[in-house]
């Protein structure tokens, strides 16, 4: 992702960059990514000079989060205002635990090495990628969760501890290390273009059977929600906070898969026993997750609310905008 440059017209900003009354210049972690994408856009709407960070050709920062001797130097000299985490390892749906592993290294050890990256350029605010299975992968109920709830309990086994570890550590960098105003965005799972696109070609093949969800749900978020999230947490989120971003109504997986199915003309998925999908250790894990998640603090704090409140409304609304392409 190239740098971005700032609009000049103050016409261009969107009502945020108006009441919030200044740009910032802000450094993405991730920019390449899919979310990096969408925030990249949802931030130079908003009037600010967004520069992307990351290993590949296109991102005004070329480093590798892993990399602290390097990544110090290539920030040496430049000065931002505020960071955004948001960088992963993922370039298609995990399925095993394994699959996990790069991106948990970015949130533990790729967090302090940007935390010392945004300190060297001056940064005041760092906005932090989290996710609501930090809330730990299980059958929550009917209960919805609140950010006062308990966040990174202990995994019940050493495969999800590790996932679970991760996004604790996270978590408390952000919001523990002096001088830094962290915020946290626990997003929902993400879907919406650029997103939903990796599960097209094996819904095609028939390669993702799902299970019934026999009332299991799981929170989701459209992309271009989460990054309207993300810039309103750059303009308005209170340090040391978090916020749980999700549409507002939760779906079970497999439900969710069908509907992806349904809505692009793909055939159905195979229904099967969810024994059987124990292979693909991780997203079984989550196939047998049950959680709701309360985003009422977002929409009272940063002012956001969801496009989409449904997975439905999202994928209707993406199908739509590809057949205009």
């Amino acid at each position: 992702m190239t740098t971005n440059q700032n609009h000049t017209d103050q016409s261009d900003r969107s009502d945020h960059g108006e009441r919030n009354g200044r740009s910032r210049s802000i450094l993405l972690a991730g920019a390449s990514g899919v979310l990096g994408g969408h925030i990249t856009d949802a931030l130079t709407e908003a009037g600010h000079k967004v520069t992307g960070l990351g290993r590949g050709p296109g991102n005004g920062i070329r480093a590798d989060l892993l990399d602290r001797d390097a990544l110090l130097r290539a920030v040496d000299g430049h000065h931002f205002d505020t960071v955004i985490h948001a960088a992963t390892a993922l370039r298609r749906p995990p399925m095993r635990h394994r699959d996990m592993h790069a991106t948990n290294t970015l949130r533990t050890d790729g967090t302090v090495h940007l935390i010392e990256a945004a300190r060297a350029t001056g940064a005041r605010r760092l906005v932090a990628e989290s996710m609501v299975f930090g809330y730990g992968y299980g059958d929550h109920g009917d209960r919805v969760i609140v950010e006062d709830d308990p966040f990174g309990p202990r995994g019940r086994n050493p495969e999800l501890e590790q996932h679970i570890a991760a996004m604790r550590v996270k978590e408390q960098l952000t919001f523990e290390t002096p001088g830094l105003e962290g915020i946290a965005l626990r997003f929902g799972l993400f879907y919406g273009p650029g997103g939903t696109d990796a599960l097209l070609p094996m819904l095609r093949k028939r390669q993702l059977p799902v299970p019934a969800d026999h009332g299991r749900v799981l929170p989701w978020i459209e992309l271009t929600d989460a990054a309207r999230a993300v810039a309103a947490a750059v303009e308005r989120g209170r340090p040391g906070e978090a916020y749980n971003i999700a549409d507002r109504t939760p779906t079970g997986f497999g439900a969710h898969v069908r509907r992806v199915a349904e809505e692009f003309g793909l055939p159905k998925p195979m229904t099967v026993p969810r024994w059987l999908t124990r292979p693909m250790s991780y997203a079984h894990t989550v196939m047998s997750t049950t959680l709701r998640v309360s985003t009422a603090k977002a929409e009272r704090e940063l002012g956001w609310t969801p496009a989409h409140p449904s997975a439905d409304d999202g994928l209707a609304a993406m199908r739509a905008a590809a057949g205009h392409k």
